[in-house]
């Protein structure tokens, strides 16, 4: 194989933070609403299991995204806030680039969910260059 990545590889590593990036967000929209975000607060966002929630917790506290102590709320770090905001500014970006060619919202929304995690930079710029206009 040559230097240049696959697009494979891409796909793979964008789903690899996928689960990260809508969890910080859930985290901070929940942390929005509320005072505190526990693990029943993010299982009912996402629609999953507490069991999911907390392996995933465990995860992203050791990535150093999410505080948690045992029993407790969780608090997205400095990084997790930082990533929380980049996930969401992605997502309104390419959102709005589809309700401006025509997707109905509805479809528009739905399709946002999906596609923000696999963007590439120089394809959101342009999205944003053409919202510019």
């Amino acid at each position: 194989m040559g230097t240049q990545p696959t697009p494979f590889s891409k796909t793979r590593a964008d789903h690899a933070s996928e689960t990260a990036e809508d969890y910080v967000e859930a985290i901070s929209d929940i942390l929005q609403r509320q005072s505190e975000c526990r693990v029943k607060d993010l299982a009912a966002h996402m629609e999953v299991s507490h069991v999911t929630v907390t392996r995933t917790l465990q995860r992203l506290c050791g990535e150093r995204l999410v505080d948690k102590d045992p029993y407790g709320p969780c608090r997205l770090t400095e990084s997790g806030r930082r990533l929380a905001r980049q996930s969401r500014e992605r997502h309104a970006i390419v959102l709005a680039f589809l309700k401006a060619i025509g997707v109905p919202e509805h479809e528009a929304i739905a399709d946002a969910e999906g596609m923000e995690h696999h963007v590439g930079k120089a394809t959101l710029m342009a999205m944003r260059q053409h919202l510019d206009r």
